[in-house]
């Protein structure tokens, strides 16, 4: 495996933990912070903080990365979804527990792929078929409120909500991961946390003191800003798939936050969440990681009999499974030709 694949992986994992930390702080800072606000908030820290770190060190070396025209479609529509977004989970968080809103997190994986699949026409694996049952069921058992009541939890319907809207974005984001991660989140960031405090405004929520206001915004910078920007450069040699497959992690690492900082209690409901949610993650790893090939096999053999020249072509075909090592390219060895076929008696050995 190459240098930069291992420190892809080492950035994937270190974005899931940065944006786990997201709703268990999240719903500590709503007690002072309207949520609207809050959403605001996030993202302009994470657009002021990686702007100045845009400035210092990536400025020079993202020069030939920049945004240009063609990527405005996809640059607006994400951050259309991602002013949108938090401002549902925000709401969301207020009435479920953070326990179930960090898990429901994982939601993103299924809308990621099936719009994915329908609009983009991406292709989807009988494994991430099933990861995609096992984590909608999960989903289904977390939002529902008890066989009593038979209706579902408006704030755990808010954050799936959430998750749709950046499972398209996703796919909006996939489109430009190539360009400069420090102007993309810059620009996300600046755009989303303005759009969002303007809209709060609107609504009437009423800024905190500055020393929430500060602590909203470091929170955003590192959840949001410092994620993103991981998760982008992961993109990079990852790809997108096996980028999502190991962010996969960050709901598991935020509901042993949620324990921890808001003092939560496991119910039955939860417990069958977690691992219906479990068993949807594990077939997510399986379907990035491990991948089945059929090779075929073609040689035609030239020889010259009785004054006629006579070609007789060979075409045989073996299937195996192996762990796909998460780099950019994947090359099979190629034996000798020569060699080849006398390893499969086409030739006399």
């Amino acid at each position: 495996m190459k240098k930069n694949s291992w420190f892809a992986i080492v950035w994937a994992i270190l974005a899931a933990c940065f944006y786990a930390i997201n709703v268990p702080f999240s719903k500590k800072l709503m007690a002072q912070v309207p949520p609207t606000i809050m959403a605001g908030l996030l993202y302009l820290g994470a657009g002021v903080g990686m702007g100045l770190l845009y400035l210092l060190y990536g400025k020079k070396k993202e020069e030939s990365k920049k945004l240009s025209k063609e990527d405005l479609p996809y640059t607006l529509l994400m951050i259309l979804l991602d002013i949108v977004a938090p401002i549902f989970l925000m709401v969301g968080v207020q009435s479920a527990s953070a326990a179930n809103a960090t898990l429901l997190g994982n939601f993103e994986i299924v809308a990621t792929t099936l719009i994915a699949l329908l609009i983009f026409h991406e292709k989807v694996s009988k494994k991430l078929w099933l990861a995609i049952f096992f984590i909608t069921l999960s989903s289904i058992v977390l939002s529902f409120e008890g066989v009593q009541s038979f209706r579902f939890s408006k704030g755990s319907l808010l954050v799936l909500a959430a998750t749709t809207c950046w499972g398209l974005e996703n796919n909006c984001t996939r489109k430009i991961s190539e360009k400069s991660p420090y102007q993309i989140v810059t620009i996300k960031g600046l755009c989303c946390g303005m759009g969002s405090l303007i809209l709060g405004h609107i609504l009437g929520e009423r800024l905190p003191v500055a020393f929430y206001m500060g602590l909203a915004m470091l929170l955003g910078f590192v959840a949001y800003g410092l994620s993103i920007f991981l998760y982008v450069r992961a993109q990079r040699d990852l790809g997108a798939a096996r980028t999502s497959a190991y962010y996969a992690v960050a709901p598991f690492i935020g509901t042993f936050l949620a324990f921890v900082v808001d003092d939560e209690r496991l119910g039955w409901s939860y417990v069958g969440g977690l691992l219906l949610m479990i068993f949807g993650t594990i077939f997510v790893i399986f379907d990035t990681i491990i991948q089945d090939h059929t090779h075929v096999h073609t040689h035609t053999i030239t020889h010259t009999h009785d004054g006629y020249t006579h070609s007789h072509t060979f075409s045989h075909e073996h299937a195996h499974t192996h762990l796909v090592f998460p780099q950019k390219h994947h090359h099979h060895a190629q034996i000798d030709e020569q060699e080849h076929q006398k390893q499969h008696g086409l030739l006399p050995q």
